[in-house]
């Protein structure tokens, strides 16, 4: 049986829909994996940020920025 022009159309339209979607769920979960398992500031970049803006930073005041940072990635 021999499938017209139009249903091998479709069917590659539908594959491709497919793939993107596939693609783009796969693509956000690994983001969401490496930024939580790597993430854009930690406590030692913190401390050489105070240490060039002039402040002498202390562990609690580090710790406090963290938490900070920490429940506003959180919330989105």
């Amino acid at each position: 049986m021999v499938l017209g022009t139009g249903w091998w159309i479709l069917i590659v339209v539908v594959a491709l829909i497919a793939g993107v979607a596939l693609g783009f769920f796969i693509a956000r979960q690994y983001m969401m994996k490496y930024l939580k398992e790597n993430p854009p500031i930690n406590e030692q970049m913190l401390r050489m940020m105070m240490m060039q803006m002039g402040q002498k930073p202390s562990q609690k005041k580090i710790n406090q920025m963290m938490n900070q940072m920490n429940k506003m990635n959180d919330k989105k």
